[in-house]
């Protein structure tokens, strides 16, 4: 009986740079994965078929000529929609950019390419980047490859389905506060956001400028760190990109825990459910069965983060979304005059959750509520850092739930948006402070769905997170093959 081919990035990408695959064999698998379940799961708002043919036949020649074509070589990589692609329509799920051609490529997408990944199709997402479940979308919700009646988390709901459905062998997400890690967790993949200025957001279309961050998805820690090295590192177009190379992440995959200190939060916010508690403990036991000791700290500001973020995050949102008027690109409607045109476009293309994010953050703005709202949530974001700082003097990382359960059902709770917030009360702070924070999958919970433990480091910390993470990966492949 023929094996299934390891597709893998890590795999693929060495496999078609000796000549043992060539990229369009491997495309072509991955492209009838596609067509076998995306009418079900719906992770795609443009599947790219003829444009991913092209440039794997580029990759093809390039090894026929003797020429490498990078460390991704031939690896098909699925893009968040709301990451520029030159020529082609870049929508945010939002009715609003429906058909908008950006002219240019972001920076990570232009650095995937260089290094010879072959872009398979744009993801759908949460409206703008706004939700925790992909229910949000203009186009439709995006279902969770292990049970299709259940939510693959979200903003980057798309991305997460399409590595766990074998869509793609990796993909990018956007992670402002916690649609990474969370729809990773959800959907049993890894998920990174890195530290804030670590990855270009150049061509990343902005939600809140200050705590967006571009990662990857993928199924293995040893793949995430390969795309790391792939995207990350400084960017002269982004004011905000560290002005340091690219972390180097795929040597430590292999190097003991021994020694590290793993901080236990004593006052963590409670919510998450008992099966997804018991899996977190898991990992704690995993960990110091490795050899790494576990430390209790205390984090009292985090319970705040949900709190700041939602007068944050909308307020920075309301600004960055003013420039969608009608006029210079994207929907229009037709009216007597100026501003009712605005109102009329920005009422058919705006979704209501953009919508209420929008009001509440031009209310927490405005005069007379600017000091008592987001001047407030201002100072409590650095309270989340002092304290994230002060555990960090203690413990080399941290570990906390990645999302409070497992994927909850379609529908389940669209009809209360705090219900829908509180997804991300563990993901949040980590935007807030700006430190580097990732989801790895850890065994099943309820349903014998994914649970995912998020493993939290200190700002440029990747390296021992990575370490960490890897460790984990480990322990639970063992605890699977003895299952």
């Amino acid at each position: 009986m023929e094996t299934a081919p390891d597709n893998t990035v890590t795999a693929i990408a060495a496999a078609v740079r000796a000549g043992e695959r060539r990229a369009i064999d491997v495309l072509e698998e991955h492209l009838a994965a596609i067509d076998a379940r995306e009418p079900e799961i719906h992770a795609f708002n443009l599947v790219l078929a003829d444009e991913a043919r092209a440039a794997a036949a580029a990759i093809d020649e390039a090894v026929a000529a003797g020429r490498d074509p990078g460390p991704l070589a031939g690896v098909p990589i699925a893009l968040k929609d709301n990451l520029c692609t030159r020529g082609i329509d870049t929508t945010c799920s939002s009715r609003i950019l429906e058909g908008w051609k950006p002219p240019y490529d972001a920076t990570v997408v232009q650095r995937l390419a260089a290094a010879g990944a072959v872009t398979v199709g744009k993801t759908n997402l949460d409206e703008f980047a706004m939700g925790s479940s992909t229910e949000n979308s203009a186009f439709g919700p995006t279902r969770n490859p292990h049970d299709t009646t259940r939510v693959p988390g979200g903003s980057s709901g798309g991305s997460a389905a399409a590595v766990a459905a074998g869509f793609a062998a990796a993909s990018l997400g956007s992670d402002t506060g916690g649609s990474i890690r969370q729809p990773a967790a959800l959907c049993g993949v890894v998920g990174v956001k890195p530290t804030y200025g670590r990855v270009s957001r150049l061509g990343l279309v902005a939600f809140a400028s200050s705590l967006d961050q571009i990662g990857p998805f993928t199924r293995t820690v040893a793949d995430a760190a390969v795309i790391m090295e792939a995207i990350g590192g400084h960017d002269a177009g982004d004011s905000t990109s560290i002005p340091e190379p690219a972390p180097v992440l795929t040597t430590v995959l292999n190097d003991e825990v021994a020694g590290l200190r793993v901080g236990r939060i004593t006052d963590l916010p409670t919510g998450a459910d008992p099966d997804v508690v018991a899996r977190l403990d898991a990992a704690f036991d995993a960990l110091a069965a490795a050899g790494a000791t576990i430390v209790d700290v205390t984090v009292p500001a985090f319970t705040y983060g949900l709190t700041a973020y939602y007068l944050i995050a909308p307020s920075e949102a309301s600004s960055n979304l003013a420039r969608y008027d009608g006029v210079r690109y994207g929907k229009r409607v037709a009216a007597p005059d100026t501003n009712a045109m605005y109102m009329a476009t920005r009422s058919a293309g705006f979704g209501d959750e953009v919508k209420r994010r929008i009001m509440l953050g031009t209310y927490a703005l405005s005069a007379g509520y600017y000091d008592a709202y987001y001047g407030k949530a201002l100072k409590v974001r650095q309270l989340i850092a002092d304290d994230f700082a002060r555990a960090y003097a203690d413990a080399d990382v941290l570990l906390t739930p990645a999302s409070p359960s497992v994927a909850f059902h379609i529908g389940d709770k669209t009809a209360d948006p705090l219900a829908m917030y509180l997804c991300d009360t563990y993901t949040i702070p980590s935007n807030l402070s700006g430190d580097p924070a990732m989801s790895v999958p850890f065994g099943t919970g309820a349903d014998d769905l994914p649970v995912g433990v998020q493993i939290l480091a200190p700002a440029l910390g990747e390296a021992v997170m990575f370490k960490v993470a890897a460790e984990l990966e480990r322990a639970a492949t063992a605890e699977g093959s003895t299952s």
